[in-house]
């Protein structure tokens, strides 16, 4: 018997030997990283980053963002993506940190392009951008997307009047398919109309193309009016707990007495108290101009993701991301979108309706819809 427990009591040692061996393996190779990747600000992007800094023009058109833009972002976002500092290795800078993800978001590209073209690993880019992207909205929508007032509300009234022409009117809703690649497992879910897979975007946008309300993640194969009727934003809007204006007296038209403040949306959305849709089919008369007024109310938050697809490629193509993460890169863009329209002088605003006559400028008559 005492034979027999040296044995088992040196094939214990001998296991031990091998396990902690094993662990020392690994803890090696975790901390091992390539000598190219070591150098990459010498011979990544990270090098033109500096010099790009020094022209404003070339740097917005690579980032999206002004210099002032983006170390504004920074200073909101930097506390957040901060890394601690450890005996093994130096953390990626916060700056860096989020030069990777506003130039996934810019192009659209592979974690891997990015990664060729910034010097770092593969998984180094995907965990960038799954933490980045959430930092970003966390830091952002408090202050660039707040829930509205009923102060805001009027606001947003007021200029859809002026601007637009369009009375009583408190943001323009619509929702846009995002392209994905389909996940493993998910059947017909995300499969929609148009024969791709998606998640849907469901907005309501304000007379100055910035976003008030999103809706992010719903299956592709879901209508924009079953969207809708899903959401938090619809839930509370027939509850009343919007915070919107009270009843008023439209301007001119006194004699119709009280009307009702409303969203306006196109034929896939229901008719409700707060919801304004086209009349159906083809119109004369007092209705035809309705519609018309109507639409161009309407394709404010067509043209805003007009907007937001040309300044982020990423909506272009195919998203080759788990879902949860391109929820993350939508809301992302979309209080980015806020931001940027926010912190961008008014001079370089879009044309309003009544500037469309103006000598110089060419007007699109009429947009294609984001749904076609």
């Amino acid at each position: 018997m005492e034979d027999q427990d040296v044995v088992v009591c040196v094939g214990l040692l001998f296991l031990q030997q091998q396990l902690q061996s094993s662990r020392r393996r690994r803890r090696r190779r975790r901390m091992w990283v390539h000598d190219i990747l070591r150098a990459r600000v010498q011979y990544g992007e990270f090098r033109l980053v500096q010099e790009m800094r020094l022209d404003g023009t070339m740097f917005q058109a690579y980032f999206r963002l002004s210099v002032e833009q983006f170390d504004s972002l920074l200073s909101m976002v930097g506390p957040l993506i901060t890394m601690q500092r450890t005996n093994y290795r130096l953390p990626i800078p916060p700056d860096q940190h989020l030069y990777i993800c506003l130039r996934f978001l810019a192009t659209g590209d592979s974690y891997r392009t990015i990664a060729n073209s910034f010097c770092v690993g593969v998984r180094t880019v995907a965990n960038i951008v799954n933490q980045v992207t959430r930092d970003i909205w966390d830091a952002l929508v408090d202050k660039y997307m707040p829930t509205p007032t009923t102060e805001d509300w009027r606001s947003i009234v007021e200029g859809f009047r002026s601007r637009w022409d369009f009375p009583s009117c408190v943001g323009s809703i619509d929702g846009k398919h995002v392209v994905i690649k389909a996940p493993d497992n998910s059947g017909s879910l995300f499969y929609n109309h148009k024969g791709s897979y998606s998640v849907v975007l469901m907005a309501v946008v304000d007379y100055k193309y910035c976003f008030r309300v999103v809706d992010v993640g719903s299956y592709g194969r879901t209508s924009d009016g079953g969207v809708l009727a899903n959401s938090t934003f619809s839930k509370n809007l027939q509850k009343g707990k919007l915070g919107l204006p009270p009843d008023d007296l439209l301007p001119g038209a006194e004699h119709l007495g009280l009307q009702t403040f409303a969203f306006v949306g196109d034929e896939a959305f229901p008719l409700r108290r707060n919801l304004l849709r086209p009349f159906p089919g083809h119109q004369s008369g007092s209705h035809r101009v309705f519609n018309y007024r109507l639409s161009h109310a309407r394709l404010v938050v067509e043209n805003t993701f007009g907007i937001l697809t040309s300044q982020w490629h990423l909506y272009r193509g195919v998203i080759e991301i788990s879902p949860s993460n391109v929820d993350a890169c939508i809301k992302a863009t979309c209080v980015l979108h806020s931001f940027i329209r926010r912190t961008t002088s008014e001079d370089t605003a879009l044309p309003t309706a009544a500037e469309k006559d103006a000598p110089g400028l060419q007007w699109l008559s009429r947009v294609g819809s984001n749904n076609v």
